[in-house]
């Protein structure tokens, strides 16, 4: 099967991560029109259980049919069960999906009790099942977004073959164990190894927080690209400092100008998409909470406890 990768053959592709509760389509699509990512990826999107009649929400579907970016867009799946996922797939592509990801990463709640997200690392025997089943189902590119393990940080080495001999298109690897949630550090010599290991590209993700984390990364590891997560939240930038097209380590005024115009630009476009101050507030408040910045505490905390949206917007004038 030939696919086409969402990146071009020879591009080092930096590719905004899919971040639950934040990276809707309306941040996407600002990423989009202002630091150009290479590759977007959705948040993830359920797959309903097999016996119901829509395999995926109404709101997905709409997502997928409707996007126009001329940027790469990358359906990610999570789910229970070879039949749930792969109707969920069926259905993203007859929506118009032309990039479909399995998350197998995720580390919160009941993505670890059950057999979803990072929880399908705790039965891989399962995943003989699974992984080939979906390859079988899409026909587009297949990707795998996970952990390097449940809490053995050495487990994808044992999923390699599996993901070879199924076809897997590209891997997204975060190297921390999902009992680790975001606790210590990411070890990037594991994503190193498993490039070394496997011919399936591979895309390096975790920790990658600025320009010298990111290009330490990319030589650490000889990977085919980097996921940036947390590190775009805080720092849109960052894809432009990684390609020498903004300054690399900006000072405190550069900074304080680049939060003024992306907060304030996000908060023009919330407030057109959600409805009410504490809707539009709380959502502005979860990219806050994303910006580790110590050097503008006093600004964010005004902003962190404004109850309006006009007192939202006189504190972050006040950003500097």
């Amino acid at each position: 099967m030939t696919v086409q990768l969402p990146w071009p053959k020879e591009h080092f592709p930096l590719m905004l991560a899919p971040m639950q509760g934040l990276t809707n389509s309306t941040l996407r699509s600002f990423f989009i029109d202002w630091v150009h990512p290479d590759v977007v990826f959705t948040e993830f999107m359920r797959a309903n259980p097999a016996d119901a009649k829509q395999k995926l929400s109404s709101g997905d579907l709409r997502e997928i049919s409707t996007n126009n970016n001329t940027v790469p867009l990358v359906v990610q799946l999570i789910g229970h069960g070879q039949e749930a996922l792969v109707a969920a797939a069926e259905s993203a592509q007859l929506a118009g999906a032309s990039h479909i990801n399995l998350n197998m990463g995720c580390p919160y709640g009941r993505m670890t009790t059950g057999l979803t997200g990072g929880g399908m690392l705790r039965c891989p025997e399962e995943l003989n099942i699974i992984i080939p089943a979906l390859r079988k189902a899409i026909s587009c590119s297949f990707s795998i977004k996970l952990r390097s393990g449940y809490d053995n940080p050495r487990q994808i080495f044992d999923l390699l073959p599996l993901f070879e001999a199924s076809g897997v298109d590209f891997l997204v690897l975060h190297p921390r164990v999902v009992i680790q949630k975001y606790s210590g550090i990411a070890d990037h010599n594991i994503t190193a190894e498993v490039v070394q290991k496997t011919r399936i590209p591979v895309i390096a993700n975790g920790d990658i927080i600025d320009t010298a984390s990111g290009l330490e990364v990319q030589q650490l590891t000889g990977a085919s690209g980097l996921m940036l997560g947390r590190g775009a939240i805080s720092d849109p930038l960052i894809f432009q400092r990684l390609r020498g097209k903004a300054t690399a380590k900006p000072d405190h005024s550069e900074r304080a100008l680049m939060l003024r115009y992306y907060i304030e630009e996000i908060l023009v476009r919330y407030r057109s998409l959600f409805c009410g101050d504490a809707q539009i507030l709380a959502r502005m408040k979860d990219i806050l909470s994303t910006i580790d910045d110590t050097g503008f505490e006093k600004s964010f905390k005004s902003m962190k406890k404004a109850g309006r949206v006009t007192a939202f917007s006189d504190a972050l004038k006040e950003l500097s």
